[in-house]
């Protein structure tokens, strides 16, 4: 580049569109540029930093050992502080081939000490670094449930005493080994436990002798959770079973400890437990009510702090859950309890719905079932307006528990799935989809089990069949022009300059994972779990399925993203997302994400023949 276009190319990057004529060409007669390969470290952690990088094309990672900080990219500079302090706090290494002039120390320096703005917006910079810095160690626990495994948290040290142990000798154990809790092992070898609490409204409250056994007030029915395992999939585990404690045990099958709520809640600092608690304490539905309503803020501070889309779609689907179960025993005829099913399907089905769209619900009836018809359609009717009042949309396409199609005996159901199956068609193959989603809210889980296992045993074996279930996915075109650019539908004046993420990218990835998975017969619902699924059975290599996965998972990143933008606006939520909104480097990964998707269509339709069809 000429030095006008380096000046050029200076003065577009804030704050050095502060900089004076003499200074912008100080700047680029100290300019060179390199090339760099992929994977080369730029800036070494601890080391004294020589130069000021401006990319000009690729992108640099920065990371704590093996933790990506941040990310830079095309007309991004790093790192203005470590030259000001004279120290690299992080490395930064290119994650791909990277052009990039360099500035010296020394050149910036001497500039920076000569502007005021300058100085005061990299020293402001510095301010504002340490403020965030403090927020983050405040919120670090949270943050650190991406990485953190169980081992990492307080975890209490296991003691095991047999099952015949006094209570009064049980206590002193407490007290000399100073532990919370015991667990106790029966001549069976099964394992059972005895806390603080069991001692008080156990034994002090029913005046138990203290040389009667403790195993008289354990429990059993214990969850184990590996110490190599995330943190966060202990408190999922702890919020689906409604658990305060789980044991631990490690890579041999050996019980090395127990971790507990208020461990859990020094590394997760939500009020996630609370409001799962408010759920399970629930005495009325307005109480059920204000506790549901605290989803949304759970949902931003998670967003906020950075924890991926996957985990917090994981960790609101069980609370969602949680309500849709409280409230069915709330308002169910004591008939329908333990003879139904209530099933979530679709998006929250999937486990992959995070901001309340709309309901996808259906109430599947054992045949022995002595509810009347008209206390069912007086339930479901009464459920459906519930949720609505709890903030759950009504489903457009009226699938609902009030909606009589999805509410049904299991005959009438498995008559239902026979035609689905044996009378192809466009209604047919999305209620099929539809349900094929569906999991257990409530209820009688086998009953589900048996529907499933019915569609599978009567689905075709031919490739005919998923060649037309799959075919939907070429009436959706990915919005990626030729040269990479952005394709709009010119058509749609209320979203131009939008794009249907979606239409565009999500659903074809659904749909696509869903129909391998039916052909594969298949019980997992959710599609990143489909996707290992399929990767053992050998659909996709481990590097494609990695692709898959992550582009699903940014595209469902911008989506809530925008959606929550909306939420704070009063907008209407829905899939479109404005690219001139994005950052230069999330318009590259969506545009990277869009041709993984890409690639995956084209898998279908060679595996399916779909332009044959």
């Amino acid at each position: 580049m000429s030095i006008h276009e380096q000046i050029a190319f200076i003065k577009e990057i804030p704050p050095f569109d502060n900089l004076t004529k003499s200074q912008l060409d100080f700047f680029a007669e100290n300019l060179d540029i390199i090339y760099l390969k992929k994977d080369v470290i730029l800036q070494q952690e601890g080391v004294e930093p020589k130069n000021l990088y401006f990319i000009i094309k690729g992108i640099v990672q920065e990371k704590q050992a093996e933790e990506v900080i941040s990310i830079y990219s095309n007309s991004e500079i790093f790192d203005p502080i470590s030259l000001i302090e004279n120290r690299s706090k992080y490395s930064f290494v290119t994650a791909q081939e990277t052009i990039c002039y360099i500035l010296p120390r020394a050149a910036f320096i001497k500039i920076l000490h000569e502007n005021p703005a300058l100085e005061s917006f990299f020293f402001q910079s510095i301010s504002q670094k340490l403020n965030a810095n403090m927020d983050n160690e405040k919120n670090k626990d949270l943050a650190n449930m991406m990485v953190a495994k169980v081992k990492d948290a307080n975890v209490h040290r296991a003691v095991i005493v047999p099952f015949e142990t006094t209570i009064f000798e049980a206590v002193q154990i407490i007290k000399d080994e100073r532990v919370p809790t015991l667990l106790l092992k029966d001549n069976k070898d099964e394992i059972h436990i005895v806390t603080d609490s069991d001692f008080r409204e156990k034994v002090i409250l029913n005046r138990m002798d203290f040389d009667d056994i403790v195993g008289k007030i354990s429990n059993s029915g214990l969850k184990y959770v590996n110490e190599n395992d995330f943190l966060f999939n202990a408190q999922l585990l702890m919020t689906k079973h409604r658990l305060k404690r789980l044991v631990v045990k490690n890579n041999k099958d050996e019980i090395v400890g127990i971790i507990d709520q208020i461990s859990l809640s020094s590394f997760f600092a939500t009020h996630t437990f609370s409001v799962s608690n408010e759920i399970d304490n629930a005495k009325n539905i307005e109480e059920l009510k204000k506790a549901s309503q605290s989803f949304n803020k759970i949902i931003k501070s998670l967003h906020a702090k950075g924890v991926k889309v996957d985990f917090i779609s994981r960790l609101i689907n069980q609370l969602n859950r949680k309500v849709m179960n409280k409230l069915f025993l709330m308002l169910a005829p004591k008939e329908l309890i333990g003879k139904s099913a209530l099933l979530v399907m679709g998006s929250e089905g999937r486990g992959e719905q995070i901001l309340k769209t709309d309901q996808d619900n259906a109430l599947l009836i054992d045949d022995s079932c002595e509810c009347t018809q008209e206390q069912i359609e007086e339930f479901a009717k009464l459920y459906t307006e519930t949720l609505v009042d709890f903030g759950f949309p009504r489903c457009e396409g009226n699938i609902m528990v009030s909606n009589p199609y999805w509410c049904r005996r299991l005959k009438d159901f498995k008559d239902l799935i026979y035609e689905w199956v044996m009378k192809p068609s466009g209604d047919n193959f999305m209620n099929l989809a539809i349900f094929y989603d569906a999991v257990c809210a409530s209820g009688n889980r086998v009953l589900l089990d048996e529907l499933k296992e019915y569609l599978f045993k009567i689905g075709s074996t031919s490739k005919t069949f998923y060649m037309h279930f799959a075919k939907i996915i070429m009436d959706f075109n990915v919005p990626l022009g030729f040269f990479d650019g952005f394709v709009f539908d010119s058509k749609d004046k209320e979203h131009k300059d939008e794009i249907d993420i979606k239409k565009g990218g999500i659903f074809i990835i659904v749909q696509s994972i869903r129909t391998l998975s039916l052909e594969h017969k298949l019980m997992r619902v959710n599609t990143l779990k489909r996707i290992q699924e399929l990767e053992k059975k050998g659909e996709f290599d481990k590097e494609f399925a990695s692709e898959i996965t992550e582009a699903f998972n940014f595209l469902l990143t911008l989506k809530l993203k925008s959606n929550l933008e909306k939420l704070d606006s009063g907008k209407k939520i829905d899939n479109y997302i404005n690219p001139e909104n994005l950052t230069t480097m999330e318009k590259d990964l969506l545009k990277d994400s869009f041709k993984i998707v890409n690639k995956l269509k084209k898998k279908l339709e060679h595996h399916y023949k779909l332009n044959y069809v």
